[in-house]
């Protein structure tokens, strides 16, 4: 051998030392991607697994929805006549409040009038000027 192999094989020699750690490195995190990789797979797994039920969850909601919806709908139908019976049944009330509104306006200048004698006479007892008087004191 030559000064120049031996030259070549001495450079050969440190370039493959410098590079040594470098693959050393290098494996190491070969080594990490490897396991990271099934976490990672294991991760979308999950993930596949809780978009599955997702989707499952929200198919049951929207079930659920609908039916809540055409409970709500059957509700207010029955509902409709009731609503009409009970207008039906506040307008008659309120027709027969004026009635008796006017009947009680009618009647009150003819009791104001009967009572009037009676308020005039005086009372025959003690008792009653008693009682007259607690009613007075009352009002």
């Amino acid at each position: 051998m030559s000064w120049l192999e031996w030259l070549l094989q001495l450079a050969v020699l440190g370039l493959l030392a410098a590079t040594m750690p470098f693959a050393i490195r290098l494996e190491r995190e070969l080594r990490a991607v490897r396991r990271d990789r099934s976490a990672l797979e294991g991760g979308a797994a999950g993930l596949s697994e809780a978009t599955r039920m997702a989707e499952a969850a929200s198919l049951r909601l929207r079930a659920a929805a609908e039916a809540a919806g055409r409970q709500v709908a059957e509700k207010l139908a029955a509902a409709e006549p009731l609503r009409d019976d009970l207008r039906y049944l506040v307008e008659r009330a309120e027709s027969v409040a004026d009635r008796l509104d006017g009947l009680v306006r009618a009647a009150r200048p003819a009791l104001a009038e009967t009572a009037a004698p009676e308020a005039s006479r005086m009372p025959r007892s003690q008792a009653e000027r008693d009682l007259l008087r607690a009613l007075r004191l009352a009002q």
